[in-house]
Order: C-alpha cells, then sequence, then structure tokens
C-alpha cells in the first residue's frame, strides 16, 4: 500500500490499481486478492473463516437486543465505542461455551458459566461515568422484592460533575434471555435528588417483578441536571451518564 501524491487525489481502479480513501487519506493498492463470497461459501480452506462469521454474527444479534434493553439508562445521548465494547464483552462471553462446537458457539451458554457471569457484572460499561466512583456506597438489593437501598448515604460523597446541581437515578431491574433475546425492564420510578439532601439512605423500588424469562440484572443508572431559573436542564458530558450492574 502506498500513499497517492498530487493535486486531485484518485478513487477508482486504474491500470491494475485501486485508489481509494483509507482514514481520510488517499492510498493505493494493486487490485486483486483477498476473498469473494463464493469462496468464501464454498472452499473448504475458508471453513475457520465461516466459523468465525457465524459467532460474529450471533454475538451482533445479543448485542443489539441488550442495547436496546439498557436505552432507557441513556436515552438521548450516544457512548464513544459502545458497541465495540460491547462486542469484546460477548466475544468473550461466547469463548467460555464448552457446550457449542467451533461455529456454534453462543453467548448463551458463556453467561452460563460462572466466570461467564462475573464477567457479565463487572464490566464497566460506562468507563467515564463509573457507578461506583459516583456513588461509592454498598448497594443492597432484597432478593424477593429486588428493592435496591442504600443504606449510608451521604449526599457530601456523590462525585458531581462541574455545572451539575442534581443526580437523577434510575435503577432497574433487568430480565434478559441470551438465548431468544427477549427481555423486559422493571424500573423503579427515578430519585432525583439536589446537594443539599439530607437523608441517609436511598431506596429504589420497581414497581413490577421479573417473570424469570432469563437473566436477572440489577441495573443503577445516573444523570446530572443543572437547575436555572427552576428548569433542570439534563447535562450530557462523557462523564454525566453512565450505568453499571449493582446485583
Amino acid at each position: 500500500m502506498a500513499k497517492q501524491k498530487g493535486i486531485i487525489p484518485l478513487v477508482g481502479t486504474i491500470g491494475g490499481i485501486n485508489f481509494y480513501y483509507l482514514n481520510g487519506k488517499p492510498v493505493a493498492r494493486r487490485a486483486g486478492g483477498g476473498f469473494n463470497g463464493k469462496a468464501i461459501k464454498t472452499k473448504a480452506s475458508m471453513q475457520r473463516v465461516r466459523e468465525n462469521g457465524s459467532e460474529f454474527g450471533q454475538c451482533s444479534q445479543v448485542n443489539k437486543a441488550f442495547r436496546q434493553a439498557l436505552r432507557p439508562f441513556y436515552k438521548g445521548y450516544t457512548f464513544t465505542y459502545f458497541h465495540s465494547r460491547l462486542m469484546g464483552l460477548f466475544t468473550q462471553l461466547k469463548d467460555l461455551d464448552l457446550v457449542g462446537t467451533r461455529g456454534n458457539r453462543v453467548v448463551a451458554e458463556g453467561v452460563a458459566t460462572v466466570e461467564g457471569m462475573h464477567l457479565l457484572k463487572a464490566f464497566v460499561y460506562t468507563p467515564d461515568c463509573r457507578i461506583g466512583s459516583v456513588l461509592p456506597f454498598n448497594f443492597d438489593v432484597d432478593a424477593s422484592t429486588y428493592a435496591l437501598t442504600i443504606r449510608d448515604f451521604d449526599i457530601g460523597r456523590v462525585r458531581f460533575i462541574g455545572g451539575a446541581t442534581h443526580i437523577e437515578l434510575t435503577y432497574g431491574v433487568l430480565d434478559f434471555s441470551f438465548e431468544t433475546l427477549a427481555f423486559e425492564l422493571h424500573l423503579a420510578p427515578p430519585l432525583i435528588l439536589d446537594r443539599h439532601y439530607t437523608a441517609t439512605s436511598v431506596s429504589l423500588v420497581p414497581e413490577s417483578l421479573p417473570t424469570g424469562m432469563g437473566t436477572v440484572l440489577c441495573v443503577l443508572g445516573v444523570r446530572f441536571y443543572e437547575e436555572v431559573n427552576g428548569e433542570r436542564y439534563v447535562l450530557n458530558a462523557a462523564d454525566g451518564v453512565g450505568f453499571g450492574i449493582v446485583g
């Protein structure tokens, strides 16, 4: 591959050379090589490529459904590299499947393992706004009601971002089937606290309970607001929106 030089960059194929843009820069390389669709589908030497493609597709389907299920925690905001980071997580989970043969391994089997569940819960979903850093407290989840309680709450320990006057806590119980990709999200009424909140405990109770269609995950999200003349405005900064699995 070579860089193009000249006043007018070329795009296309001329004399067996492909001219195109790569990362915004004009480059050139000899045409040909690579694999065509027929070869990938039929050649024995492409078996590993077919297997990887099948598993990648399954991970992509899980990724799409999982992001959709979590959307209420970051509605109106777009996380940089969120899709690719989740693909890394689901690829790791798929690799933990010791039941399916290569090409048929699935995320659901990986989640069913102890290591897989640990990966799913410990994954840092929003690195710029980590729940444990914003809310440095212990989270207690009731085994029957799924109510989330923070008993040692102190508003002075909450890490407010610059300009924020309020923090919103959104809590939900996600019932997600990694097999069928069906899901239900059971939300608690959101709680908005200002910097002068005085209570020493916080409780969030979901208005409905999971039915057990799949893996149950307790998710806590935060968003920051600035109040101006009695009106609250969401702060869509990278460190102003976040969520994580707390149980």
